[in-house]
Parts: C-alpha cells; structure tokens; sequence
C-alpha cells in the first residue's frame, strides 16, 4: 500500500527558532537593509557589491547554525510517509535535517548563477566576489528569486499540492504571494494542519486544524499525531 503524501509549506518562521533572522521583523528591515536594496533586480544592478556581500554573510551565517527539532520532525515523517518540503526559506536546514524532497521556491543560499542565465546554476560554499565570472561570461549571483522576479518552482509546487494527501502550513504567516495561494489548492477532502502562534484566517475551514504554538513545539504536536500509530 503506498504511503500517504504530506506536502509542507515552510516559512521562515521555522528557520527563526535555529538563529536566522527573518527581515519580516518589525522594523521592515533584513539585517538592517532595506529589502529593496538586497533583494531586487534594481538593488543587485544599483550596487551590486553590496548585494554579493549581503548574500556572502547570510552563507556564513548559516554555518554556525544547525537545524532544530521542528526541522528534524518534519523528516521523521518520513518513516511513515512520502513527505515534500515546499519552503520558501534560502537555507539549507531542511535538508541538513534529514529531509530528502525538498523544493525551494525562493532559491538556495548555497547556490549561484551567471545573470546571464537563470535555468544553470552551480553549488557554492564560500563567497561570491564582483567580477566572478560564469562560463558564459556573465557575473555570477545569488540562486535567489528577489522581488519582481518569476518563482520557478510554482508549477511544480502547485500540482504537488493538489495530490496532497494531508497538507502542513509552517512558519509562513500566509502573506506572501504566490506561495500564500498553494492552500487553496489543497483538496476540500485533506485534512490542513497549521502551525502558527497567532490566529489564522483561511477560507477552507472544516479541514482545518489550528495548532496555535510556535515550530518548534508545534511540530512536536503534529509529529505526535501523525505518528501514533
């Protein structure tokens, strides 16, 4: 008998509780930058320096982090289901966390590529520098979707979630577009489990189950009930 499917749509949220910082904070800023500046076309064609070194630190940075017990819940399920991650973090914690499916609509901190072409990109563990170049002679960047720019993974993402047996929300306040329209593409007949600390307003609402805690122990609460068999 084949193994129920678990799509999970992770946020930053969930990375939040390992050390990284996320730049919904209040003050609207990511590691004090205008996200504008290090997250957009313009910003990377304005100053590009600035954007490769902002990139540089967050790799740095995630390597003095290690993935938290939510993260490592998320990949026991898979002792009892096909499980695939649908995050729109840039880290690399799913994975080092022991999940083996997981798709990243935002793009991978630990990658790179020419701006030239944004179909071939390559592994990266260190910095990249202005005038760093790709075999095509272009200057190679991040492997981030920034603002404005088309997300990839979407399609993918959504026939993932329309077969989805179960459905998990965590990490994400929802306000995020297009990643925020995958729940409703969710069958009327799978249950959604979503794991927030502050109330939530969705339009499904029968399948709905609210666990109202933060990743860390909030995942602990849904890994229960998963796995009590």
């Amino acid at each position: 008998m084949a193994k129920k499917h678990i799509v999970v749509l992770t946020g930053a949220g969930i990375s939040q509780e390992s050390g990284i910082k996320t730049f919904r904070d209040s003050n609207g800023l990511w590691e004090n930058h205008d996200i504008m500046e290090v997250a957009s076309p313009q910003g990377f064609q304005q100053n590009p320096a600035l954007v490769l070194d902002f990139y540089n630190q967050r790799r740095r940075q995630l390597k003095e982090v290690e993935p938290n017990d939510a993260h490592k819940a998320l990949a026991q399920l898979e002792s009892e289901y096909k499980v695939t991650v649908i995050t729109q973090n840039v880290d690399d914690l799913h994975e080092r966390a022991g999940s083996t499916d997981v798709i990243h609509l935002h793009g991978e901190l630990k990658k790179m590529r020419s701006v030239k072409n944004d179909e071939v990109f390559f592994d990266i563990e260190e910095d990249i520098k202005l005038g760093d170049l790709a075999e095509d002679g272009g200057q190679l960047r991040p492997h981030i979707v920034w603002f404005g720019e088309a997300v990839p993974e979407m399609e993918k993402a959504i026939e993932l979630t329309l077969k989805a047996d179960i459905f998990i929300v965590i990490g994400t306040s929802m306000q995020v577009y297009p990643a925020a329209s995958l729940i409703d593409y969710v069958s009327i007949d799978s249950p959604i489990y979503i794991v927030d600390p502050q109330p939530v307003s969705v339009m499904h609402t029968d399948n709905i189950h609210h666990i109202q805690e933060k990743a860390v122990e909030g995942t602990r609460i849904l890994k229960s009930k998963l796995l009590r068999t």
